[in-house]
């Protein structure tokens, strides 16, 4: 008979309170861990700093979105009233920036939302359909309110035995290995 363990996933820890949580992703920021994150029922003021997070780049990329709608627009409509088809309209100039304002500012909104939108999706690795996370009893917890460490197993640091240490050290209720 052999026995055949199925690949390891990584570690899910379970917290009291929000202020335990907080205190949690500084301690597993602070032991070098980078590929954890951490799972409540509802926002915690001050968790993306606790776990060390960078600035999201979803403002720049709305930002180059818009900026091509704007520009395009303007292009386009240029193009097609002063250069393609010229036609005097009540002895107007060709490219009469004032009845252009209101494809600018539309196109411009729908590509900074579009880019919002693919950017958003693409920035969380969207969409995942299962996660390893799904198939813990305990993680159906957490819209229930359950407070949640999850550590992966394929970061550099994350150690078996000093995974365990740590979160046992950081207050952790109980901790679940995760497989695949």
């Amino acid at each position: 008979m052999s026995y055949h363990r199925t690949k390891l996933a990584g570690w899910l820890a379970e917290f009291d309170s929000a202020e335990s949580l907080l205190k949690a992703a500084r301690g597993v920021h602070a032991a070098g861990i980078k590929k954890f994150d951490c799972h409540s029922p509802f926002p915690i003021h001050g968790m993306d700093k606790a776990m060390g997070m960078k600035r999201s780049p979803i403002g720049y990329i709305v930002g180059v979105m818009g900026t091509i709608g704007l520009f395009g627009a303007l292009g386009l409509q240029y193009w097609t009233s002063a250069v393609d088809y010229p036609v005097v309209i009540s002895g107007k100039p060709f490219f009469s920036y004032q009845a252009f304002v209101p494809v600018t500012f539309a196109l411009t909104v729908l590509l900074s939302a579009f880019g919002a939108f693919f950017g958003m999706l693409h920035l969380n690795r969207m969409p995942r359909l299962n996660h390893p996370l799904f198939n813990s009893e305990k993680f159906s917890r957490v819209f229930d309110g359950g407070f949640f460490v999850s550590i992966e197993a394929d970061d550099s640091v994350a150690d078996e035995s000093k995974v365990r240490d740590l979160l046992n050290s950081l207050g952790a209720v109980s901790i679940e290995e995760v497989e695949a």
